[in-house]
């Protein structure tokens, strides 16, 4: 099984596709596929028909899973995509490091 250095909730900038330079919040990894479902990020239109009396039909939206390595965290201190740097204190507590400024995650 792959391991993602991208989390649930982190905040990732896209670096290449059609939705090059967006950012968006992390909704769900997928580490056995490599991919991550970002909010608002590579959406796509959906026809459904109604199946039921009371169920409208029509056009939806949804999110599509896009590659892990499309992707870059934000950091929230200094606002720039960084890749994590892994420290592990002490007392045996592990945190993610900016690259840049150094802040913990």
């Amino acid at each position: 099984m792959n391991s993602l250095s991208i989390r649930k909730d982190d905040v990732v900038v896209v670096l290449s596709g059609k939705e090059k330079g967006r950012k968006g919040k992390v909704l769900l990894t997928l580490p056995k596929d490599n991919k991550v479902l970002v909010e608002g990020i590579n959406v796509a239109k959906k026809h459904r028909k109604p199946r039921k009396r009371n169920d409208p039909g029509g056009i939806t939206e949804k999110e599509c899973p896009i590659y892990a390595s499309k992707v870059m965290r934000v950091c929230q201190k200094c606002q720039k995509p960084t890749r994590a740097a892994h420290h592990i204190a002490e007392d045996g507590t592990k945190s993610r490091l900016c690259k840049q400024c150094g802040d913990t995650v």
